[in-house]
């Protein structure tokens, strides 16, 4: 697998953004005593490259009917959206998932999608602010899709996980395989899970949570330098 990534240093720039949704965190989970409703809110943005599974993992885990801004693809995107891969996929996101749920002790994620498709990069940079940290969904089949997330976070030091979407079909391959073929630091987690079901989506949600709150008051790794494509000799045969 070849990829070179091109997206511009400081990230998408930011566009004008509808409300929708919760108001944004600023910063650190937001205690709320004395007020109806969760104790503490969270912001989680699930990333990734087109048709990973991001709109499919939103709406499993959330508790409350997901918002969903998706159109049907047509002939005008033939020669700018990268169907490599996905070419059964009908839909895409153009704007963003939402959705909501609510974990033990007063705890409620608020989940942000983020389109896949590299045309609405711009919208990354706004979707990001105040966010905890980032899920970035994987396919084993179609790895270098994730490069542009994985460095995007990096560089704006959020804290990220790995999430490799298991698709039928696909090849499986070990945590320290997909970590090795995608060059990331040994202490970003990579989890493997189904986006279809609420369980595996939940268990990816604590574990950014948890790898968030250990990363909490320790220094920011150094800058990496972009990575260029997997390297398939990595990755040995299943």
């Amino acid at each position: 697998m070849e990829s070179a990534r091109s997206e511009p240093a400081d990230g998408p720039s930011a566009g004008p953004l509808p409300p929708a949704g919760p108001p944004r965190s600023a910063g650190p989970p937001v205690e709320r005593p004395g007020v109806d409703g969760p104790r503490v809110a969270l912001k989680i943005l699930v990333a990734g490259g087109f048709g990973v599974g991001k709109t499919t993992l939103v709406g499993a885990v959330s508790e409350i009917r997901p918002l969903r801004t998706e159109e049907a693809l047509t002939d005008v995107g033939i020669g700018v959206d990268d169907l490599d891969g996905v070419a059964a996929k009908a839909t895409t996101t153009v704007a963003m998932d939402f959705g909501r749920i609510t974990l033990r002790d007063g705890v409620a994620i608020y989940l942000f999608g983020t389109p896949g498709q590299e045309r609405f990069w711009f919208m990354w940079k706004e979707l990001s602010r105040g966010a905890l940290g980032a899920v970035v969904l994987a396919d084993t089949r179609r790895l270098a899709a994730s490069f542009a997330s994985i460095d995007y976070f990096e560089r704006r030091g959020t804290p990220f996980v790995v999430a490799v979407n298991c698709f039928d079909g696909a090849d499986r391959y070990e945590p320290p395989e997909i970590r090795a073929a995608l060059d990331i630091d040994p202490h970003v987690p990579v989890i493997l899970c189904d986006a279809r079901r609420r369980a595996s989506a939940k268990e990816v949600l604590v574990g950014l949570v948890e790898h968030a709150l250990r990363l909490a008051g320790t220094p920011p790794p150094p800058p990496r330098r972009w990575r260029a494509g997997p390297d398939p000799a990595r990755i040995s045969p299943p």
